[in-house]
Parts: C-alpha cells; sequence; structure tokens
C-alpha cells in the first residue's frame, strides 16, 4: 500500500465543476430504469461516455457489464472501481419531473447514482489527474439478487482486467451529505433463500382426521424456526430468519393437500450461516416426520458475507478522512442488507464504502421505497473521494 497521500487542496471543488454534467446524466438513467441483465440502454450510455474519455472499453461480461480501462505511465499496479447499474421491480411514487417512464421499474436503490459518480470520476481521472499504473472502472448489472458480479468474475473479470485491489461504494439514507463510513470485517449480510415443501392429503374441513394437514406442521415450523437465533446462536453474532411466504389451500372446509414456505436467512458469519442451515434442515425435517409429512427443502445460497479487507478498509478510511475530515468520517455497524461486491471481495482485497445520502426530507428515504431517490448533492463527494483513492493508489 502507498505510504502517503497526495493533496485534496481544490480537488472538491473541481470535480464539483463537472459534477452537473453527470447529474444530468443520472437523471437519464433514472427516468429510464432497466432490470438486472436487462441494462443495454445504461450500458450503451456507459460504454460511449468512456469511450469519449480516452478509455479502452471492454462489453459483455455479465451480459450488459461494461468495463473501462485507463492506463498512464508504465506502472505495474491496477485498481478496480466498481459501480452497478441495475433498477428495481417497483413501481415509482416520486412525483419527480426525472421519474421513472417505465410502469413497475424503478431506481430505488442508488445505482443510477453509483453509475453516474463513477463516470464523473471517470472524466476528473481522465483529464485531470497524473497516475503511475491501470484503472480499471467496472459497471456491473443485475446486483439486485440476481448474483452480477459472480457472473462477471466467472467470466473472467480478473483474468482480462486484473486488479490487485477492487473497491465500491453505496449511498446510505440516514447518514448526512458530505460523510462517509467505514468497517474493517463483515460489512454486509449472506443471503440464502429456503423453499419448503410439505406434502399431507386433502380432506373435508368437517372430518380432518381422513387426511394429514400441511397448515399444523407449517404453523409449527414457523414458530419453531426463531428458536435457532434465539437458543443456539450467540446472541453476540448477529443472524435472521424471515418466513415470508405461506402458500396452501383456497377454500375455508378444506384440509390442503400442501403448504408451501418461503424463508429468507441472513448472517454476519459464515460459520453461523453454515450452522444456521445445518438446524433448519434438522428442525424442518423432524417437524415434518413428527406430522406424517412428507418434506422436500430447497436451500439457495445467494450471497456471500461482504468482508471487508483491514488494510483496505484502512487506507479507505484514510483516504475519506484526507478529502472530508475526520470528523465527517466513521466507523459503520454491519447492516443485514447483502452486496454482490462479496464475491469480488473473495477474490481480490478491497473494501465497501458507505456514502451520506442525507437525513429526514434530505435523501434520508430508505432504499428499496416508492418514494427514494439517489441525493445529487452527494454525488460530487463520492466523485472526488474515487479520485483521491485512484491518483493515491496509482502514485
Amino acid at each position: 500500500m502507498p505510504q502517503d497521500f497526495p493533496s485534496c487542496a481544490g480537488l472538491l471543488s473541481s470535480v464539483e465543476s463537472i459534477a452537473p454534467q453527470f447529474v444530468s446524466i443520472r437523471r437519464s438513467i433514472h427516468a429510464h430504469p432497466e432490470l438486472a441483465f436487462e441494462e443495454q440502454r445504461t450500458s450503451d450510455l456507459v460504454a460511449s461516455t468512456l469511450k469519449d474519455l480516452g478509455y479502452k472499453v471492454h462489453r459483455g461480461l455479465g451480459s450488459t457489464g461494461v468495463v473501462g480501462q485507463l492506463t498512464k505511465g508504465n506502472g505495474s499496479r491496477a485498481i478496480g472501481i466498481r459501480a452497478d447499474m441495475d433498477a428495481l421491480p417497483i413501481q415509482e411514487r416520486t412525483g419527480l419531473d426525472y421519474a421513472s417512464t417505465l410502469p413497475g421499474k424503478m431506481h430505488a436503490c442508488g445505482h443510477d447514482g453509483h453509475t453516474a459518480i463513477l463516470l464523473c470520476a471517470a472524466r476528473h481521472l481522465a483529464q485531470s489527474v497524473d497516475f503511475n499504473g491501470t484503472l480499471n472502472l467496472i459497471f456491473q448489472p443485475a446486483e439486485e439478487n440476481e448474483g452480477g458480479a459472480l457472473r462477471m468474475v466467472d467470466e473472467g473479470l480478473f483474468d482480462l482486467f486484473p486488479c490487485d485491489e477492487i473497491y465500491a461504494l453505496h449511498n446510505a439514507p440516514g447518514l448526512p451529505v458530505g460523510k462517509m463510513a467505514i468497517s474493517p470485517g463483515p460489512a454486509m449480510a449472506s443471503f440464502d433463500r429456503v423453499t419448503i415443501r410439505l406434502h399431507g392429503r386433502s380432506a373435508h374441513g368437517a372430518m380432518p382426521h381422513h387426511g394429514i394437514d400441511p397448515m399444523q406442521c407449517a404453523a409449527s415450523i414457523v414458530l419453531g424456526l426463531q428458536s435457532i437465533i434465539t437458543r443456539e446462536i450467540d446472541a453476540s453474532h448477529a443472524a435472521v430468519i424471515t418466513v415470508g411466504s405461506i402458500q396452501a389451500g383456497e377454500v375455508y372446509n378444506i384440509v390442503p393437500e400442501s403448504a408451501l414456505l418461503k424463508i429468507g436467512v441472513r448472517t454476519l458469519d459464515p460459520a453461523v450461516r453454515t450452522l444456521v442451515e445445518k438446524r433448519i434442515r434438522q428442525f424442518v425435517e423432524g417437524q415434518a416426520q413428527s406430522y406424517q409429512l412428507n418434506c422436500e427443502i430447497d436451500y439457495l445460497h445467494k450471497y456471500p458475507v461482504l468482508l471487508n479487507h483491514p488494510a483496505q478498509t484502512e487506507y479507505a478510511r484514510e483516504a475519506a478522512i484526507r478529502l472530508l475530515g475526520a470528523d465527517n468520517v466513521s466507523q459503520r455497524t454491519p447492516t443485514m442488507g447483502s452486496e454482490d461486491f462479496a464475491y469480488m471481495l473473495q477474490k481480490r482485497p478491497g473494501a465497501y464504502i458507505r456514502l451520506g445520502n442525507g437525513v429526514g426530507e434530505d435523501g434520508g428515504c430508505m432504499v428499496h421505497n416508492p418514494l427514494y431517490d439517489f441525493n445529487d448533492k452527494a454525488l460530487a463527494i463520492g466523485a472526488a473521494f474515487w479520485s483521491h483513492l485512484v491518483q493515491s493508489y496509482l502514485r
């Protein structure tokens, strides 16, 4: 790691002078949201912007992913910065002039802002910053539940674009604009999906003894699963089991033949993740047997725990302090949300940073909400941070 940092004097004001162009790009992306692996318009816009700035552009990783590469000097070091591009299947209710023009699709997590931040940094780094090495700007599709990061990695991202270290940021409603937060270790939870099918025997509701009722077992499972969290997991190790759906039967007076449960599981420790899976399987199978039912368990591992590497976390924290001042950079407790940047951090050391999006009416609406909007006041701050981090790393 570099042992010192270049001066930040004038950096933020320099980036602020070019930010309006990228606020316009952000709002254009916002008005035309695209779901996972559908980000064709967005990737076209990203690719054309990078080409105009002199970046070598590669397209197609992860279907709609874009990588912009810029080399200056003859340095051997290489750094990667990732931004996500996809939207969510949510009907927007903001009433903004640049609100989504596509029914049922919305940038409700700020990926439009993350993309615009990185494009703004791309311009500043290309036109106003001297460095010695290779910069890889990674615009990733399908962060929301579909694992676009894993797909890019599996298709050779780091073979085609070697990175010594990799970084990403996410806006943080509830954290004031002008502040950043980062902590080493687990930053976001793993996420698993569990589908349970209980098979019994249907009967008339007046004669339930002729059937085998899966609803009784489903109810027992819903209540009993929480004992895994409260009685088997160390209270200092966060874990969440959420039963999001129960589907069984259609009428009042018939014992259903089957029941379907959909469950989400989140943990902050890989060992706890393994233990919770083991105990869910044992518990569900035991409950099914006790109610004379057959069961099927489909346990799908989605995103792993996002683990910030200590040295890279400290490096990013120092860069943020240099830019914003120590009073504006804090540690942040892990969240139980999930993020597929975790796959990239499994392959390369790096860190994931939180960027203040505002409090209350000034950008404080939580993500995945039909009233959410990325706070454009944070755009230049995020771009200046990336510029400073890259210049420092590739000195």
